[in-house]
């Protein structure tokens, strides 16, 4: 029986510093750049998908992630 590839949908965050692009994954600890924010984004993925070929690796379960404003205090 033929194995099903599984294709878990991950949440990116993106944001600009100076020249470049940055992507992070909020599932987990893994970011990409790039010249633009499409490029971000597909290195982004590729590096996501470098980092799950390891079978040991778990996606993990993060099925009702809401984001929501925080206020600090600095000094």
């Amino acid at each position: 029986m033929a194995q099903t590839k599984l294709e878990p949908r991950m949440h990116a965050l993106v944001w600009k510093e100076g020249k470049i692009f940055v992507a992070k994954c909020v599932e987990v600890e893994v970011a990409s750049q790039g010249n633009s924010q499409s490029e971000a984004l597909a290195n982004l993925r590729e590096a996501l998908e470098l980092y799950f070929e390891d079978d040991r690796l778990r996606l993990p379960s993060l099925s009702n992630l809401e984001l929501f404003p925080l206020k600090i205090g600095y000094a």
